[in-house]
């Protein structure tokens, strides 16, 4: 059978970016405590730390450490990350070390716990829990990325109510949160929940942060308690903006050298690969453009450390990824989420050469020469990529494609995966 070339391509994208990060969010903290008129001297400060690869992540957390700290305060950080890190306090306590985030870079204990209280119920009757050791200390200072979510639509997606919510809320508050999203609005559970938390948890701040399309901070921004559902939906708009896409509108098939919780909560951010949709949530309206009609993931990143959850979002993949794929850390993310099929295995194959052969069969094209295929690294890194020239006729109206030259994202070597096994992208 005879493979077509590709061509290395790259797409331009705005990408303002924090020269000093911890600087930026030092003064952002100081400006908002200021405008909050916060009396710290001696109060305990629980920090919210979440799972995900945030860059400069260890900085920022040890520059409102330190300004915390320089105003008296007492601060430590919580791991914030609802089932993650198989759903245990050490395995929680595990993923912040694998993010840069320990007692000795920020410079501040790290208490993990799984337990929970009850802080009231919502208007719909759906309990509400915060982590316990947070709900002790005098004030809780959310921290996260905003950013378009991997299943929900509307105003709140990924930011400062999540992390209220699901962040703090633990395995049991996922679950909650996810079974309640199975019959009522997320963007009302998200309002009543979290309004319910901010009256009756005391929350010092927010710092939210945006990061441009190149994974690098773009703004670090101070959020008063009582504007947090009011300035989500801007700042998740500005997000959006920054977000990283593909820029074709005709795709036979997507292939991704690498998924993991590190890259995304679903493995693979399903705003860049267009299958948001998957979700049997009431998630809200989908203005999602065409789908690739087929995606293959070619392995997991050691970070996931075995959690597989999100590799249901591909159509095929390979045995390094099935012998990877921890089923306790991958069916308790799965479960907690209500979304099983997000934790099975597609078909599986030996090699690349067997996967991109079944794959472009089941997509319909009779020539392999005609097809539309684009490869990446992982849904982060989509700024250079590799695709075939049948694809360069489907750019996105308003995207800026610049073609590198000849590459051999295509090229098998004899034992049948690809000769570069991972893009340098």
């Amino acid at each position: 059978m005879n493979w077509p070339r590709t061509i290395r391509v790259e797409q331009a994208f705005d990408h303002p970016t924090v020269p000093d990060p911890a600087g930026a969010a030092q003064q952002t903290l100081a400006g908002i405590l200021d405008d909050v008129g916060a009396k710290l001297d001696g109060a305990s400060v629980a920090i919210t730390v979440g799972s995900r690869g945030i860059a400069n992540l260890p900085a920022i957390i040890r520059a409102l450490i330190d300004e915390l700290a320089r105003r008296g305060a007492r601060p430590f950080i919580v791991p914030a990350m609802g089932s993650h890190g198989g759903g245990t306090a050490a395995g929680q306590a595990s993923v912040l070390n694998s993010i840069g985030i320990t007692e000795a870079s920020v410079g501040a204990p790290i208490r993990s716990s799984m337990e929970t209280v009850e802080v009231g119920h919502t208007d719909d009757g759906f309990p509400v829990v915060i982590d316990r050791i947070a709900s002790e200390a005098d004030h809780i200072l959310v921290v996260n990325r905003i950013k378009p979510h991997t299943e929900f639509f509307g105003p709140y997606q990924s930011g400062l109510m999540k992390m209220l919510l699901i962040g703090l809320g633990k395995h049991t508050g996922a679950i909650n949160y996810h079974r309640a999203a199975t019959r009522v609005p997320f963007a009302r559970l998200i309002q009543t929940a979290g309004a319910l938390v901010i009256d009756r948890v005391k929350i010092l701040a927010g710092i939210a942060i945006l990061e441009n399309a190149r994974d690098e901070t773009a703004e670090i921004i101070g959020v008063a308690p009582k504007d947090f559902l009011a300035a989500e939906g801007a700042l998740l708009k500005r997000a959006t903006d920054y977000l990283p896409t593909l820029p074709f509108e005709d795709i036979d098939l997507l292939i991704v050298d690498e998924m993991g919780k590190d890259i995304s909560g679903s493995g693979m951010d399903t705003n860049v690969i267009r299958r948001k949709h998957w979700a049997d949530l009431k998630v809200g309206e989908s203005l999602e453009p065409r789908a690739p009609r087929r995606v293959f993931v070619r392995d997991l990143t050691a970070k996931s450390e075995g959690n597989a959850a999100g590799i249901g979002l591909a159509d095929f993949t390979l045995d390094r990824v099935a012998t990877k794929y921890d089923r306790h850390k991958t069916y308790t993310n799965s479960i907690t989420a209500t979304r099983p099929r997000g934790g099975m295995l597609p078909l599986t194959f030996a090699t690349d050469r067997e996967a991109v052969k079944a794959a472009l069969e089941s997509a319909g094209v009779g020539d392999p020469m005609t097809a539309r295929i684009v490869r990446i690294r992982n849904t982060l890194r989509v700024g250079r990529m590799d695709v075939t020239q049948p694809v360069l006729e489907s750019v996105t109206p308003g995207a800026s494609v610049r073609v590198l030259g000849p590459s051999d994202g295509l090229e098998f070597a004899r034992d049948g995966m690809f000769s570069v096994d991972k893009l340098d992208a």
